[in-house]
């Protein structure tokens, strides 16, 4: 794999200069050490501790509205020696439109998209050990708000494997004054394998979600003040009898933020979102098994010890509550990032201090 991406840089680098080219290049890295207690079969009792490294080299040409970059992901578990480690290529064309379009294709960081995927559509721990979208992303991004539609490509068909994908809408905008409107929007489709198995059947997922939304920030002495609420559909089937479980329910949504301390709030209730979990898991499902339950409430309590355009180091506590249990989860975050335009305005440590890096997880 290093050999091949050295051939892909060289040949970035020799292309003639038809038109302004600039080399572009990133580094994201992360630790997070997260520690979960109190769960049940679907959400045990366990700790993450790893780092993540993700470099970034590429060309942009047209004063950056054509771009080609490649790189790898290097997962790793905090260990002795080097097991349990996974390397994973990036490779993307994006096409960025003075208008607000862009395109993305290829091996592309989930980190391109707008917002975090909610968890009741994308896991923390699918966060952690998938961090590309493989496939295409068109995105409209606008002062006002933005939309973005995307096709992750998460499972290729073998002897053995299942095919997998997903397609994703995700879209925010600012109607009048606090007021939003947007939502979400994903369908996961989980096909057969090439040498199916009796029993072995495909299955979809559909899930629907209008939010209406209230953005208070700068509008109180907090940094940011946000509420959402709205409703959550599923529609799911596994086509050995093709009937489909239809399920229901509200979900609101609560995050506040004064200088170094945020406080995010999340509340669900109605029915389990994720009848056939117990049946294919994430390969399905791909939101917080949490959410498979009548009453879910997730409070985040966190301190950004250090937080500006290229680091955030954080210190969180996780608290789920269901109708049954209460998990209690301790995390601690560091994400550092740079790339060619952070770099160029290195010196400039009033602006450094006058934003904040979103973390990862």
């Amino acid at each position: 794999m290093r050999n091949w991406l050295i051939a892909i840089f060289a040949l970035l680098l020799s292309i003639p200069p038809l038109a302004a080219q600039e080399v572009e290049w990133s580094v994201d890295a992360s630790v997070l050490l997260n520690n979960r207690e109190g769960g049940d079969l679907r959400t045990p009792d366990q700790t993450f501790f790893f780092t993540r490294l993700a470099p970034e080299l590429g060309i942009s040409m047209m004063d950056g509205q054509h771009v080609l970059k490649g790189g790898v992901v290097w997962y790793q578990p905090m260990v002795d020696n080097l097991s349990g480690y996974k390397v994973l290529p990036t490779l993307y064309y994006r096409y960025n439109s003075p208008t607000g379009w862009h395109v993305t294709a290829g091996l592309m960081p989930r980190s391109l998209m707008v917002e975090r995927m909610p968890r009741y559509l994308w896991s923390d721990s699918l966060n952690y050990c998938q961090p590309n979208v493989r496939g295409i992303m068109a995105q409209l991004i606008k002062p006002a708000g933005y939309a973005e539609v995307a096709v992750d490509w998460r499972q290729m068909q073998t002897e053995k494997r299942r095919e997998a994908f997903s397609a994703m809408l995700n879209t925010d905008w600012r109607i009048t004054g606090p007021l939003r409107l947007g939502g979400h929007l994903q369908y996961s489709h989980l096909a057969k394998s090439a040498s199916h198995a009796q029993g072995e059947f495909v299955n979809d997922d559909l899930l629907i979600n209008p939010m209406l939304g209230l953005d208070f920030s700068h509008r109180t002495l907090l940094d940011s003040l946000r509420i959402n609420a709205g409703a959550i559909i599923t529609m799911q089937r596994n086509r050995e009898d093709n009937r489909w479980l239809n399920q229901a329910g509200f979900i609101a949504t609560a995050t506040a933020r004064w200088r170094w301390l945020q406080f995010d709030e999340t509340f669900y209730a109605g029915k389990p979102l994720y009848p056939l979990y117990s049946l294919h898991g994430s390969q399905l499902n791909l939101g917080d098994p949490y959410y498979d339950n009548k009453l879910y409430s997730r409070t985040d309590l966190t301190a950004h010890v250090v937080s500006n355009r290229f680091v955030d180091l954080s210190a969180s506590l996780m608290f789920h509550a269901t109708d049954h249990f209460t998990g209690f989860w301790q995390q601690v975050s560091c994400r550092f990032y740079i790339d060619n335009n952070l770099w160029k305005r290195r010196h400039d440590n009033a602006w450094l201090k006058s934003g904040h890096l979103s973390p990862l997880y």
